[in-house]
């Protein structure tokens, strides 16, 4: 019978605040029809509203106060509608699902408890009195999250305060309605993780607010490190609590942080588009969101190409070309420190002698060479840094340039380019010399006066491309300079830095591609890093948080560099060791190493909520450190392993599997493949039958229905069943390409189906035959 009270007491309960909500949203709507309408018109009487008048200096003075004026009181305007409008989006979420949580406390000192109700964003009464609902990030709501019904406590912004939980309840509310109620103890119930799991996969990143875990509460409430490190195993929810912990600085720190102070760095561009709703709909603007590639090639500009990480990927993944050996050393080698180290001391010795420049050409004829740059430059004082001494030469440039464009005016290039003029550039002058001589008693030869005028315009147009590069200090050759270190260093100079065994066919392959004008990517970081060392790090003080999502693929010098270039960043490092691809992770330390030095906080989440329990103890069973993994308990269907004779069977296997998932009614059908080579193969093979989309670097948004993807884009996302194209031990048997195929089948919520064209893979083998289903099929031969 209490039950069933509670139930209807609950029941009541939300349709008195869906009552509440549509109230405040009505006159909410009124009101911002109102305001809309007073824009609008303020916008069309604008210039009736302004005095204008240009006269004399004192009547245009006047004008711009009375223009700032009307823009000042359009802009409130707007600012106050775009308030209300935010307040609307909020009001239309909550009124589908006002709260998720309840909790009944009892302050120390206090008899009574008081119920206090979560959701994803705060709701008063319609008199603004009391909370209805509390936003999940109030200090208050930590409770829900922290603690078990008994003693309990929470701190505010000046005390910490201590009680009793005497109840924790959670809800499922959809279309403003209970579905659900459970009454639970410190996690979060299995009755709601088990609603939200056994979903089918979305084309988005939904909002967890609702299931934050313990352990991920703490990772979304940390405010005092400068460094936190997260390691989780896949499907752990590492990248879903980053992003509340985003939308939780976001509202803890409103009056000091936007979302414009917050960058995260993302695997790839699909993946940025996966997790694109889930700050909007906890009702905050997205934080600035960029791959590592696209922002080292934005700073390399377009005069290099820069190799995708990809590309670099396909490459070492194929394990073809005569030069394949040394250059997988380089990739290891030139993501460590000690090649940064070898930069540095190349840098030191710079500051005597070795920069390169490059000459400066005024139509066609030599102006400055660059031996007279590289002498000015090692001229100036020693003790000043190498960025400094640029300051100075560009200084000593300008002025020269100056000097040069004054000289230019008299002579005769500039009447013949005087008459190639526009009209608009005639008229331009006219208004210069209309504007000299409106407020001017002196008279003189206007013909005489505007000759000069064009002749300085011509020599300005001229000169202002070689002012801009001179500026963005074009003189010095960072690329040749940069060369010198594959080039003039002998090895017994730079063998303290441990050296790869082919360092020497390393130079002369970078030098090669460099002169190509084209990076490699393990020489992506190093180069700008190099760049910035002789022109100047421009440190990116806006910038307060820094996220790094699948943190294991960058390097220690990736870290360094983005260290340096955003020094006042707190960064908060996301990913999972066991998914590490890239080539480097091999020799180098991963940023998610236990022994990494840097200071830092560490959680790890060892619980995995993606996949069946039938999934992760298989794919677990494979993995080093798999043991520490811990399988959320929803059940499913063990994974599937079809060992085939040949590629007629793994097509006709596959193609069977695509139409019985879809008859399941899974939503996302994944075909994975080690390489993006493989993959097009797949995709041309599948779309004559089915409806498919081959997934790329290029891609940038998320799709429902049959997908053929490489494992490495796959990072992050999930799918309802995943198919191995092919799990032979002929295509995965590497020991990095372990961490390959455990990041592939970690992808599947519900099914996963391995084919293998032959042999099937020695990491398959090392999980006990128990823990998936074994099917060995054979082509059918004639006379059988």
């Amino acid at each position: 019978m209490s039950e069933e009270k509670d139930w209807q007491d609950e029941k009541q309960r939300v349709d008195q605040v869906i009552h509440v909500i549509r109230n405040k949203m009505e006159q909410l709507k009124d009101k911002a029809g109102d305001l809309k309408e007073k824009v609008i018109d303020i916008r069309k009487d604008f210039w009736d509203d302004v005095t204008v008048n240009l006269d004399d200096p004192d009547d245009i003075i006047e004008t711009q106060a009375s223009l700032k004026q009307q823009a000042e009181f359009l802009s409130e305007r707007e600012r106050s509608h775009g308030h209300m409008s935010k307040q609307i989006d909020t009001l239309q979420r909550l009124e589908d699902s006002p709260y998720f949580g309840r909790i009944d406390f009892v302050e120390k000192g206090y008899d009574k408890p008081e119920s206090i109700y979560i959701g994803i964003a705060s709701l008063m009464d319609e008199q603004d009195d009391d909370f209805l609902i509390y936003d999940w990030r109030a200090p208050i709501s930590n409770l829900y999250y922290d603690y078990p019904p008994g003693e309990a406590k929470y701190k505010t912004i000046d005390e910490e305060i201590e009680g009793e939980i005497t109840l924790k309840r959670q809800f499922i509310i959809r279309n403003s309605v209970i579905k659900g109620m459970f009454d639970t103890g410190l996690t979060i119930g299995d009755h709601l993780l088990q609603s939200v799991l056994g979903n089918t996969a979305d084309t988005k990143m939904k909002s967890i607010v609702a299931t934050i875990q313990q352990e991920q509460n703490q990772i979304i409430r940390n405010e005092k490190s400068d460094l936190l490190i997260v390691q989780g195993v896949a499907g752990s929810g590492k990248t879903s609590a980053a992003l509340q912990r985003v939308a939780y600085l976001l509202y803890r720190y409103r009056e000091v942080l936007s979302s414009e102070n917050i960058v995260l760095f993302s695997p790839n561009p699909l993946f940025n588009s996966y997790v694109a709703k889930v700050l909007p709909e906890l009702g905050e603007e997205n934080m600035k969101q960029t791959t590592l590639f696209q922002y080292l090639d934005t700073q390399i500009g377009n005069k290099l190409t820069v190799e995708t990480p990809f590309a670099q990927m396909e490459y070492y993944l194929s394990e073809a070309g005569k030069n394949y050996a040394a250059r997988v050393q380089a990739m290891s080698y030139k993501a460590s420190l000690n090649f940064k180290q070898m930069i540095d001391d190349f840098g030191t010795s710079l500051e005597q002698d070795g920069v390169i420049f490059r000459n400066i050409r005024f139509r066609g004829d030599m102006f400055i060479s660059k031996q007279q740059i590289k002498d000015y430059f090692y001229s100036l004082e020693e003790t000043m840094s190498i960025p400094l001494r640029m300051e100075e030469v560009a200084k000593w440039l300008l002025t020269k340039l100056t000097e040069l464009e004054r000289e230019q005016r008299e002579e005769d290039w500039v009447i013949e380019e005087m008459e190639l003029l526009d009209k608009s550039d005639y008229l331009e002058v006219h208004n210069e010399l209309q504007d000299e001589t409106r407020f001017s008693e002196d008279t003189f030869d206007d013909h005489v006066r505007e000759e000069d005028l064009l002749r300085k315009k011509v020599v300005a147009d001229k000169i202002r491309p070689l002012k801009e590069k001179v500026k963005r200090k074009y003189f010095v050759d960072v690329k040749k300079t940069y060369i010198q270190l594959f080039t003039t260093l002998k090895p017994t100079e730079v063998d303290h830095l441990d050296l790869p065994e082919k360092w020497e066919e390393i130079c002369k392959q970078t030098e090669k591609f460099i002169s190509k004008n084209y990076l490699t990517w393990e020489d992506a970081t190093p180069y700008l890093y190099f760049q910035k060392m002789l022109l100047g790090f421009n440190a990116n003080r806006t910038i307060q948080h820094v996220f790094i999502d699948e943190a294991q693929d960058y390097s220690p010098f990736q870290f360094a560099y983005l260290k340096k270039i955003f020094p006042s960043s707190r960064m908060t490092l996301l990913g999972d060791i066991n998914q590490a691809i890239y080539a480097h992770a091999i020799e180098e330390e991963t940023l998610l190493s236990e022994n990494i030095e840097t200071k830092h906080e560490r959680i790890t989440l060892t619980r995995s909520y993606r996949s069946t329990k039938p999934i992760v103890e298989f794919t677990k069973a494979f993995m080093p450190n798999g043991h520490l993994i811990e399988p959320f308990n929803r059940d499913g269907a063990k994974p599937v392993l079809m060992e085939v004779e040949n590629t007629a069977i793994a097509n006709d296997k596959i193609e069977t599997a695509i139409t019985d998932f879809q008859t399941a009614g899974h939503q996302t059908i994944a075909v994975i493949c080690k390489t993006m080579i493989e993959s097009n193969v797949v995709y041309h093979r599948l779309k004559h039958k089915f409806d498919v989309r081959l997934m790329d670097e290029e891609t940038h948004t998320f799709q429902q229905g049959i997908l053929v993807i490489p494992a490495y884009l796959a990072k992050g996302i999930e799918f309802d069943a995943v198919i191995i194209h092919d799990a032979s031990d002929q295509v995965y048997h590497k020991e990095l390409e372990k961490n390959l195929f455990y990041t592939a089948c970690t992808r599947a919520m519900h099914d996963l189906l391995m084919i293998s064209l032959g042999e099937p893979s020695a990491f398959i083998k090392e999980v006990p035959r128990e823990k998936y289903t074994h099917y060995k099929i054979h082509a059918i031969r004639k006379g059988q």
